[in-house]
């Protein structure tokens, strides 16, 4: 975590609640994942309707700064159910499904399902196939932390629950 006092357990929530950041902050493992599936439900509460937030995974800190390196299953705005590139290559490296966003509900619980098994990771949202995105550049990292995002900008409130990681013998 890099701010503290942003992040909190309620009922077995996690509760992420930006009062506006000018940075974006994350709350980190410890331990880095290589190959895994991370199940996580999540909610955004967003008045503004500009909220952003995501699940970083295969990431690493970037050298004196709040941000982190690595994918992103991204949330919010437009963005929601792509695969993002925090801080590398930043950019959408694969849009979302139009099934996976058929599924979405902006205003309550969702599910995410990551699968990072070699070079190639899978997103799905709420059951259905959102990203299939297959690594070809073989300078990028196939592991690091797993964190939760605040992205900067107004006044945002994340939920999560339900987070488990199940890690694969390679």
């Amino acid at each position: 975590m890099d701010t503290p006092g942003l992040w909190r357990v309620e009922n077995g929530v996690l509760i992420g609640k930006s009062p506006g950041l000018k940075y974006n902050d994350f709350l980190r493992t410890r331990k880095h994942y290589q190959h895994f599936v991370l199940k996580a439900a999540f909610r955004m509460i967003d008045a503004s309707g500009n909220g952003n937030s995501g699940i970083q995974f295969r990431s690493k800190p970037m050298p004196d700064s709040h941000e982190v390196i690595g994918y992103q299953a991204d949330m919010g705005q437009k963005y929601w159910g792509c695969l993002y590139d925090e801080s590398r290559r930043r950019k959408v490296l694969a849009e979302a499904s139009a099934a996976a966003l058929a599924t979405l509900r902006k205003d309550g619980w969702n599910e995410y399902v990551i699968t990072a098994r070699g070079n190639r990771i899978t997103l799905e949202l709420n059951g259905v196939k959102s990203v299939e995105w297959i690594e070809h550049d073989p300078g990028i990292e196939d592991s690091g932390f797993i964190a939760l995002q605040l992205h900067a900008g107004p006044p945002l409130e994340m939920h999560f629950k339900n987070l488990l990681i199940r890690e694969f013998r390679e």
